[in-house]
């Protein structure tokens, strides 16, 4: 069986997210979302996978990426790849396994990625290669995702440490579990499987994804299912700006994803206009909540008075605070509490500047836009 009849099963209805086709939603999307905040749920994260290895793998990879590469087996680390320009490129979470580097990218950004800093080897001991078919990656969110997973893992303890992982087996499959950085703003996990076989309990031999999957969703305490419009939903919640809405072309400190900048490394691509933008104190825009009367579209400008002072990133009618909230990029200078105008359907509608997040939950997202 196939991963995607899997999600079917469930009654998904698919999206795509880059190349990937993925679960958009259960048929119930708002209950997904408060099951995930209120208990734990489960969602396919459709990642690019690039394998890097070879002697010079940590120092190739370091010195393009905007944070410090682990070298230690079992670490990991949020990363941008910007242009000259300091403009964002790609983000992706690099992790040291033994004698190879992994990276997780967007979905459909691993073999552009690959092809490209294939070109770039000249001397250097690194090859690259793409490993996203042979990986299933699984998201496990929500106050009790520790006590789920731990239900479930045998041989190891859950990791304590963001971006930390371990290995170890589900349903007699081997996995990788790692603790993520709180995407959702509630305790998170990945578990990546291979997507090879291993036999049943009865000796059948079964897909591991199959295995996964089901030991995931039933054993122990359950989790459902989310799709991606619920994670778009808990991640706006959360503060945790994403790839395909907010991070794309942006210069990473108006964004104030601080959690993937390594100010004291040396040199890399987009170093000197990130540094430039640090020295001069604060960028000319910022990364803020609003909390409109209606639901804008994505792109709608916002207003102060006649000035148009930012626009809208993504909105949602927020299934935890039961109100419409937004994240916009915003004039630097605004100031939190304003009463701001965003634009919907030709209508002026009045909409409050406010901080990100919009929950607390049972952690704290390593994206949260902070500005020092």
């Amino acid at each position: 069986m196939h991963l995607e009849d899997l999600h079917a099963d469930h009654g998904a209805t698919f999206c795509s997210v880059g190349n990937r086709r993925v679960p958009r939603d259960y048929g119930r999307p708002e209950r997904a979302h408060r099951a995930v905040r209120n208990g734990v749920g489960l969602i396919e994260m459709p990642y690019g996978v690039v394998v890097v290895t070879g002697d010079d793998r940590v120092e190739y990879v370091d010195n393009v990426v905007s944070n410090t590469v682990p070298t230690e087996d079992g670490q990991g680390t949020y990363a941008l790849l910007l242009d000259p320009q300091g403009k964002i490129e790609l983000d992706m979470y690099v992790y040291s396994a033994d004698d190879k580097l992994l990276l997780f990218t967007p979905p459909g950004k691993a073999t552009p990625l690959a092809e490209e800093w294939r070109e770039k080897v000249f001397i250097q001991d690194v090859e690259i290669s793409v490993a996203t078919e042979q990986f299933a990656v699984f998201g496990v969110h929500g106050p009790h995702a520790t006590e789920k997973v731990a239900s479930v893992l045998n041989n190891v303890s859950t990791p304590d440490e963001q971006l930390s992982f371990v290995r170890g087996k589900m349903a007699d499959v081997g996995v990788t579990v790692i603790r993520t950085d709180a995407p959702t703003g509630e305790e998170g996990y990945e578990v990546i499987c291979t997507t090879g076989e291993t036999e049943d309990e009865i000796g059948r031999p079964r897909p591991n994804v199959e295995l996964v999957f089901d030991a995931l969703i039933t054993h122990g305490m359950n989790a459902a299912p989310f799709g991606r419009k619920t994670w778009e939903s808990l991640t706006l919640e959360a503060g945790t700006p994403l790839f395909e809405f907010e991070l794309d072309g942006e210069i990473p400190n108006v964004l104030g994803v601080r959690n993937a900048l390594d100010f004291d490394k040396g040199c890399f691509v987009g170093q000197e206009v990130v540094s430039r933008v640090e020295n001069r104190g604060q960028p000319s825009r910022r990364l803020a909540g609003l909390r409109p009367d209606t639901v804008p579209e994505q792109s709608a400008a916002v207003f102060d008075g006649d000035e148009v002072v930012g626009e809208v990133t993504r909105a949602i009618d927020s299934p935890s605070r039961e109100e419409p909230v937004a994240m916009a990029l915003v004039n630097y200078g605004v100031e939190m509490g304003t009463e701001l105008i965003v634009r919907v359907d030709g209508a002026d509608v009045s909409a409050e500047l406010v901080a990100l997040p919009f929950v607390e939950g049972s952690d704290s997202s390593g994206r949260v836009p902070r500005y020092d």
